[in-house]
């Protein structure tokens, strides 16, 4: 299986595009700050990764600013066939509403 969740904010997006047959594009680089357990230790983690977004995802994704936090889902995949390097897919994302105290 391979899905992906992952609390993130953009920092930057290109500039919104189309494929030949009409589908929306977008290619944006995001942020994530954040801590996981690992070997029963807390493990304090911060890293940017690329990602691409299709369709109706790209436009919606398009329309958020950048520096909002998100909460990301999809997929891994190599960015190409000739390529190992991975980019992460977002095929849908919700705005991450933190409160403080809650």
């Amino acid at each position: 299986m391979n899905q992906l969740r992952i609390h993130a904010k953009a920092v930057a997006k290109s500039a919104l595009r189309y494929t030949p047959a009409g589908v929306a594009v977008l290619e944006a680089s995001f942020e994530h700050e954040g801590s996981v357990e690992e070997a029963a230790a807390e493990r304090s983690l911060a890293f940017e990764f690329s990602a691409i977004a299709l369709g109706a995802v790209a436009l919606a994704l398009d329309r958020e600013p950048l520096g909002k936090p998100l909460v990301l889902e999809g997929f891994i995949a190599p960015r190409s066939h000739r390529t190992t390097r991975l980019l992460v897919h977002v095929t849908d994302y919700k705005v991450n509403e933190i409160r403080d105290g809650v």
